[in-house]
């Protein structure tokens, strides 16, 4: 099958991993507080000492206190995997094995933060309320690789409909592997299957 022509993960120069690492120490931080004392009762300043920073420190990283819990480094990544993807591969399975490479590749070291993350998202209205906008800028990046495989433009109806139901279906695969109890024994293989199972609805053309 054609391929494009294989990326290399991007190089991170010095400024960008110190950048990464205030970033995960804010949020190391924050997630800490929140399991404590609950979400809505940690503000910001106290955020910023737990993490040995300043609170304008904070929201030069994360515009908003529901940033810290929705935002990752892991955008550039997925974007790299789907272009190294066989070309003439159906862009839902080259999505999928690009996520779902990911989570693979970032399983062990992420995992409590992952959970952590979907708690919080499912017990705060707030959370979920901006999520849309938060996926709205991965849906951006994944729908100009698309584009650039199929020929489109970026901002192409089908692509942005496509990129949109996968996002959708992912989502929810997720909070259902996460809310069936399957993500506390950490068996990513049940996750998996909870995204073939969304997508295979997308495949067969969204009938009940």
């Amino acid at each position: 099958m054609a391929r494009t022509t294989p990326s290399a993960p991007p190089k991170l120069g010095l400024r960008e991993r110190k950048k990464i690492q205030t970033r995960r120490a804010i949020r190391g931080a924050a997630h800490r507080l929140f399991e404590e004392q609950g979400y809505d009762a940690t503000p910001v300043d106290q955020i910023a000492e737990a993490a040995d920073v300043s609170p304008s420190t904070v929201f030069r990283y994360f515009p908003t206190k529901e940033d810290i819990v929705l935002t990752d480094e892991y955008d550039p990544f997925v974007v790299a995997a789907l272009r190294e993807r066989p070309l003439d591969e159906p862009p839902v399975t080259s999505l999928r094995h690009a996520l779902v490479g990911l989570m693979h590749q970032y399983a062990d070291d992420g995992r409590e933060e992952m959970l952590t993350r979907l708690r919080l998202i499912r017990q705060v209205p707030a959370l979920r309320a901006r999520m849309g906008e938060s996926l709205a800028g991965t849906g951006e990046l994944l729908g100009e690789v698309l584009a650039e495989r199929s020929g489109r433009a970026p901002d192409d109806f089908e692509v942005r409909v496509v990129v949109a139901a996968v996002l959708g279906a992912l989502r929810e695969a997720i909070f259902c592997w996460f809310e069936d109890g399957r993500a506390e024994d950490g068996r990513l293989e049940d996750m998996e299957k909870h995204i073939d199972r969304a997508l295979e609805v997308l495949a067969r053309g969204l009938t009940l």
